[in-house]
C-alpha cells in the first residue's frame, strides 16, 4: 500500500526530461514515403517535423540515418535536414540501423538511455531497431504519428509487437509537451508555442487566437 505521508509533488522517473532522452530519426526519405500507406503522407512529415523542432527547441541530442540514400532510397526529407544542418547522417545498408556500428556508436556518444523513436516503415526500420535497443536494456519511445507503414495493418501490427516487448507508444505532441511540463518554464515556453503554432494543428490554432483575444501570456 502507499504511504501518503511519503508522497510528494515530484514527477515520475519515467517521464521524458531534456537531460534523459535522445530522438532518433531513421530513414524518413522520399522512396521509403513512396511505400507509406498506413496514413497520410503529409501528417506524417508534419509530425516529423514538429518532433524534430521539439528535440531542437529543448536542445535533446538527436540521431539522424538514413538506409542506401545514394544507391535507392534517396535523401532525408529536406524539412527534417533543415532543423538540424550541421548534423551527420549516418547512411547505412542494413535495414535493422542497429545492426550498423556508426549508427549505435552515435546513439552512445548521446549518453542517453531514453530513445524516442520515428521512422518508415514501421514495420521494419523502427521494429528491428527498437526490438535490439530494447533487448540491451535501453527504454524505447515510438512516436508513432511520425512514423508509417506500407498498410494500416502493418504499421498497427508493429506498434502492437514493440509495445509487447516494453516500448512505449507516444505522439509528437506529447513528447513536446512532456519535455515542458510547465507553462512557467519560460526559457522554452516561446519555442514550444512556435512549434505548435506551426504543425499542431487545431491546437495551434486555439493557441494563436487565445493569444489575439487573451494576450501574448496566454498559456496552455
Amino acid at each position: 500500500m502507499t504511504d501518503i505521508t511519503e508522497v510528494t509533488a515530484a514527477p515520475s522517473p519515467d517521464l521524458l526530461t531534456p537531460d534523459n532522452c535522445a530522438v532518433l530519426f531513421v530513414d524518413h526519405q522520399p522512396q521509403m514515403f513512396f511505400g507509406t500507406g498506413s496514413g497520410d503522407r503529409t501528417a506524417v512529415i508534419n509530425s516529423t517535423v514538429g518532433l524534430a523542432k521539439a528535440a531542437k527547441a529543448f536542445d535533446v541530442p538527436v540521431v539522424l540515418s538514413t538506409v542506401a540514400a545514394e544507391s535507392f532510397s534517396g535523401p532525408l526529407m529536406p524539412q527534417l535536414a533543415d532543423v538540424f544542418p550541421d548534423q551527420k547522417i549516418v547512411d547505412r545498408t542494413t535495414m535493422n540501423a542497429w545492426e550498423d556500428p556508426a549508427f549505435v556508436d552515435a546513439v552512445k556518444a548521446t549518453g542517453r538511455r531514453k530513445l524516442v523513436i520515428a521512422g518508415l516503415w514501421t514495420e521494419v526500420c523502427v521494429v528491428l531497431p527498437a526490438l535490439s535497443a530494447i533487448a540491451q536494456g535501453y527504454e524505447v519511445y515510438v512516436v508513432t504519428d511520425a512514423s508509417g507503414g506500407v498498410s494500416p495493418q502493418a504499421h498497427e501490427h508493429a506498434v502492437q509487437r514493440m509495445v509487447q516487448a516494453g516500448a512505449i507508444p507516444v505522439t509528437w505532441v506529447q513528447v513536446l509537451l512532456e519535455l515542458q511540463r510547465d507553462w512557467a518554464r519560460a526559457e522554452t515556453y516561446g519555442a514550444v508555442m512556435d512549434v505548435v503554432k506551426e504543425h499542431a494543428g487545431a491546437y495551434g490554432l486555439g493557441v494563436v487566437y487565445a493569444q489575439a483575444v487573451i494576450g501574448a501570456h496566454a498559456a496552455g
